[in-house]
């Protein structure tokens, strides 16, 4: 994990007999016993005059003192003291009343902990000195019970409860209709975008226009392409890629500024439309999953951080934000393959390592609600009660069923459906070996040309896409129509989606172009006819070899642009070219045995790349069960996935968004340890000496480290009666700047405050918690008097 990150822990009793409280940095003395209380008052005084004749005669200067001995160190506090005693200067009562959650203060033989500093080393280089890495803060998910929560807790009544359980529910029946409605926004512009560009370029191409054709669907593309790419760059950076890396990291405790903003969401939403609509070989629904996380956030701090309801700062803590992005990735699978239970799954295996029985329920609610808000829209465009919505038609929305598929198979189909996961597997790795090559390329060659550079590279991708995506079914030979083809050969021009596209071919002859019916389709309608039953031999075996490796490596240009870009679709519709290659031999090996359907074939290549490449298996299977509909075939779906996991495992490379992860330099924490970690100690992980910081210090030092130092959480220690020193816990940058600019923690005195305490009370648990996706608010305009300082 990245430095300056804080990881979560249970309160406990710290070694003085003070409580420890983890955030928002409180801790309160213990009064079970008031007699213990002023006995260790009278020893914390008679040890801080010991140090005030300790520092008479110290002779190191204060800048060396924090590499002393463990003995020793308490010279600080000397420093501290002979300075204040000196000159009234304003102290900060931290530690008696903000300090975060505890660790355990001294090792097993008693001795004081190695490598705690007051000072910032002489010398001492910065935590990022070697490679400048992005400066993120951890989160914490448990309930955190100290002073200010509970206050909040027992000032409210059973009503408010109950008031506040009632208004998460309702958030999340809101999240859920209007994250339907957004999916159903989209999925309406890409299919008429789509639509009209397919009607424009065909009629073109039947008018015997073909570099006329060939124009206007390069301009529609690279223009759809261009002003996708100009407002990703130049208004929301954050949007750019599918997503789910980021929210992944904030779903494991990271929170990663940027990324769940309003304008964040808009840009997310049409520059998806954008990127799928301009032919690229990206999907949607990886956006999906960030938007439902943006909108799940948002609703939670009640708008954006400007404009916001004031009620709403009851869920403003890392819990309640937690559940509500959870849920809003849950709702987004579920609103791109209308898959409740899949996207329940996806949330619980894929993106959080935290996750309680009553996260599972608030995702199943809001699951649930999507899938019946998107089947009320689709009624709206219904062809069957002769509402129309332009293009949108039989495309739209990922939904296969596979009902006259092959339902049956022979052992010696076993092989063959091995060999797909097998192949998913490698060409997964592969996939996102190439793309991490590539995202290294781009900051080191494109880097330079700024947001420009990233422009011209969206274009030429567009570019690169379009020409393949057209010249070569202009130099495929088209192909009559098979007898048993079950509709419409070739496809009317009349329709935008749909089998058997007539391409190139002679204008009333009964031909169809295989590889234009792949390319001249909607991702989504050309998984549709790769996933078809009972149509055998529709695509011959070198259109699906050239589709598979030119579309392969389009997907890995493409997925790292700065654009929203989704990788779910693409990984589908490669995986169910070869895997319907598959089917073609296999069927050619064994005639007449058994109806072996090719469609059958696609659908185990699909969910074979989905494993290698993502390394999901419950999500995946679940999520293609229900996009088919067709159950029979969910023990070959787990066999092909287990077996492309444990492949891709087996090749060392890492899931993509993983890999995603370690490019962007996101802190993540492996559910399983390095074999390494078990032999290393803290001590010999540690880089330096801690920064730390006493019970009470002065604002001058305070001021002085937060500008010096880069990491967001610091230490508190204080020297117990056998002069070891002991931690009380940790506090945070944030909470430090919160407590800096209210100055209702500074006394003049430097010792330990009786009013501490009592001060805790004045601050509710908002105060602490900065909007959500917002860079944390800095010191540089704190300005102080002279006497503050």
């Amino acid at each position: 994990m990245s430095h300056g990150v804080v990881p979560a822990s249970s309160s406990l009793r710290g070694p003085t007999g003070y409580f420890i409280n983890r955030v928002h940095g409180l801790q309160q003395t213990s009064v079970e016993d008031p007699d213990e209380v002023v006995e260790e008052r009278q020893s914390l005084l008679q040890h801080h005059q010991a140090q005030i004749l300790a520092a008479s005669s110290a002779s190191q200067p204060a800048s060396s003192r924090s590499a002393a001995p463990a003995g020793n160190r308490t010279s600080n506090l000397n420093s501290y003291s002979a300075s204040r005693s000196q000159e009234p200067v304003t102290t900060f009562g931290m530690a008696s009343t903000f300090t975060n959650h505890a660790a355990a203060a001294s090792s097993n033989d008693g001795s004081a902990i190695a490598g705690l500093a007051n000072d910032i080393p002489a010398g001492t280089r910065s935590i990022h000195s070697d490679k400048q890495a992005p400066n993120f803060e951890s989160l914490d998910y448990e309930l955190v019970e100290n002073t200010v929560y509970r206050a909040d807790t027992a000032s409210r009544t059973h009503f408010d409860h109950i008031f506040k359980h009632g208004a998460k529910w309702s958030l999340l029946f809101v999240l859920g209709v209007i994250t339907a409605a957004a999916a159903f926004a989209v999925n309406l512009g890409v299919e008429n975008i789509s639509g009209f560009k397919f009607w424009a370029t065909l009629t073109l191409l039947n008018r015997d226009q073909v570099f006329a054709s060939y124009l206007v669907y390069v301009l529609i593309n690279c223009s759809l392409v261009g002003l996708s790419a100009f407002v990703t760059l130049h208004y929301a950076p954050a949007a750019a890629g599918s997503g789910i890396a980021e929210v992944k990291a904030y779903l494991n405790g990271i929170d990663v500024p940027g990324i769940f903003l309003f304008k964040t969401l808009v840009v997310k939403l049409t520059g998806s439309v954008g990127a799928v609509a301009g032919g690229l070989a990206v999907g949607k629904e990886g956006p999906f999953v960030h938007a439902g996380a943006c909108l799940g956030a948002l609703l939670s701090q009640g708008g954006s951080a400007r404009w916001h309801l004031a009620w709403f700062k009851q869920f403003w803590n890392d819990r309640d934000r937690a559940d509500m992005v959870a849920c809003g990735v849950a709702a987004g699978v579920a609103a791109a393959f209308r898959a409740p239970v899949g996207g329940v799954l996806f949330a619980l295996e894929e993106m959080t390592s935290w996750f309680r029985n009553q996260l599972l329920w608030y995702a199943f609610f809001t699951t649930a609600v999507v899938s019946v808000a998107v089947r009320t829209l689709m009624r709206i465009c219904s062809e069957e009660k002769g509402r129309t919505c332009g293009f949108f038609g039989a495309g739209g929305y990922l939904l296969y069923e596979i009902t006259e598929g092959q339902e049956n198979f022979e052992p010696l189909e076993l092989l063959p459906m091995l060999l797909l996961g097998v192949i998913g597997g490698l060409l997964g790795s592969f996939f996102t070996a190439l793309n991490g090559r590539l995202a290294a390329w781009r900051n080191s060659v494109l880097a330079p040309y700024g947001k420009r550079g990233r422009l011209w590279e969206s274009l030429a991708v567009a570019l690169l896409t379009s020409t393949v995506s057209f010249l070569l079914p202009m130099l495929t030979s088209c192909q009559p129509c098979p007898a048993d083809a079950g509709e419409a050969c070739p496809r009317p021009e009349h329709t935008h989606s749909g089998n058997f596209v007539n391409f190139g071919c002679s204008r009333g002859s009964l031909d169809y172009n295989d590889l234009a019916t792949i390319f001249f389709n909607t991702q989504d309608d050309a998984i549709r006819n790769l996933f078809s039953s009972q149509t055998k031999a529709e695509y011959g075996v070198s259109t699906l070899l050239v589709f598979v490796a030119l579309f392969f490596l389009l997907a890995v240009l493409s997925y790292g642009i700065a654009l929203p870009t989704g990788l779910f679709v693409p990984s589908i519709l490669c995986g169910a070219a070869y895997g319907r290659l598959v089917g073609v031999f296999v069927a050619d090996m064994h005639p007449g045995s058994h109806v072996i359907d090719e469609g059958t074939y696609a659908l185990l290549g699909a969910a074979s790349f989905l494993g290698g490449c993502m390394r999901m298996t419950v999500a995946t299977c679940v999520m293609l069960l229900e996009l088919t509909n067709n159950l029979a075939l969910l023990p070959l779906m787990m066999l092909v996935t287990l077996v492309a996991k444990a492949v891709g495992d087996g090749t060392g490379v890492k899931p993509i968004y993983e890999s995603l992860m370690d490019i962007k330099q996101l802190p993540f924490l492996e559910p399983q340890p390095h074999s390494l970690m078990r032999h290393v100690t803290a001590a010999e992980a540690a880089g330096q000496l801690a920064v730390t910081f006493s019970r009470v210090e002065r604002v001058r030092h305070l001021l002085e480290v937060l500008r010096t130092t880069q990491h967001n959480g610091f230490a508190v220690i204080a020297s117990g009666v056998d002069g070891e020193q002991h931690i009380l816990g940790i506090v945070l940058r944030s909470q430090l700047v919160v407590l800096l600019r209210s100055r209702r923690c500074f006394q003049p005195t430097p010792f330990v405050s009786e009013v501490a305490g009592r001060v805790a009370f004045s601050y509710q648990q908002s105060d602490f918690v900065q909007p959500i996706s917002e860079a944390q608010q800095g010191i540089d305009d704190l300005r102080l008097t002279e006497q503050e300082h």
